[in-house]
């Protein structure tokens, strides 16, 4: 009996103290409770991009997608800062002219492959921090082999600002179909320099272009005399069939293109490359007012792209 009026006695303190904090007026129980975080720390929140960016994928999602800065295997060695999600996020112009780019090549067996796409500038800012760091040459056997890391800034190599982060500018190469699976870079493996011949190079299912992916060395300039043969005739192709559809080639990189007129030709963005970036702009419409209508959300990437 004893333990039993205890126990009586503590539920009737617990309902009393609940009473308590009910009675308490809103303001007054706010500072008796533990604050909910700031809004800039909740997920999903930080900058986002303009309703006139789209994920490549949802425009044509026959491109294929080899988004390098998620992974270790650039010029780094790690995973860049800004690349949450490995996806290709352009302006919907740049988008819509590269679908119709890879509807060209597909009718000749041949498919775009992307490497980078739209870049933050906070990525472009870990390009630099680790410019200034000399003792982090861990990848220099392969993307750096013949420039001294100190010149890569003076070189143009790295900048303090790039066309990636204005939407309209991609990496990208071509691949013949049916495309090969490629192997993930293993971080420590042994390195085999980006000019070298293409059988030595690390493992790529895009065609022979001379050099691979951000190849820091003067092999890499796109019409570079020294490129001959199938590997001019690559680069040419690569180069012809994205001229057609709008895009401008950064002679300097084989893979550097810029769709013109860019959407945002002043403005460098820096929210992250996730999908959660995009901002879901979607119109709806009604089929009837009063009670039981319908609303239909609208689309704004049309399916069928001229």
């Amino acid at each position: 009996m004893p333990r039993l009026a205890a126990a009586l006695r503590g539920l009737a303190a617990a309902a009393a103290a609940l009473i308590t904090v009910a009675a308490v007026p809103s303001g007054a129980a706010a500072d008796t409770v533990p604050h909910s975080p700031a809004p800039s720390s909740q997920p999903g929140n930080g900058p986002k991009a303009p309703a006139e960016f789209v994920a490549l994928r949802d425009v044509d999602p026959t491109v294929i997608q080899e988004m390098r800065y998620f992974t270790p295997h650039d010029f780094m060695g790690v995973p860049v800062t800004g690349y949450r999600a490995p996806m290709c996020l352009l302006t919907r112009d740049a988008a819509r002219a590269l679908h119709r780019a890879q509807r060209s090549f597909l009718r000749r067996g041949y498919s775009l492959k992307v490497y980078d796409c739209y870049r933050p500038q906070r990525a472009v800012d870990h390009f630099v921090a680790w410019d200034k760091d000399l003792g982090d040459q861990r990848m220099k056997a392969e993307f750096y082999p013949r420039v001294d890391k100190s010149m890569l800034f003076r070189d143009g190599y790295i900048a303090e600002k790039s066309g990636h982060s204005r939407g309209s500018t991609l990496d990208l190469t071509l691949v013949r179909l049916p495309a090969l699976p490629t192997r993930p870079y293993v971080p420590g493996e042994p390195l085999s320099s980006c000019y070298g011949p293409k059988a030595a190079r690390f493992p790529d299912n895009s065609l022979d272009m001379g050099t691979g992916f951000d190849c820091f060395d003067t092999l890499a300039h796109t019409l570079d005399p020294r490129i001959k043969g199938e590997q001019r005739a690559n680069r040419l192709l690569l180069k012809d069939g994205l001229e057609r559809a709008g895009f401008v080639n950064y002679d300097k990189e084989w893979w550097h293109y810029t769709f013109t007129p860019e959407t945002f030709p002043d403005t460098y963005f820096d929210f992250p490359v996730a999908r959660r970036s995009l901002v879901r702009h979607r119109p709806v419409a009604r089929a009837a007012d009063g009670p039981g209508h319908r609303i239909t959300p609208v689309d704004p990437v049309p399916r069928t792209l001229l």
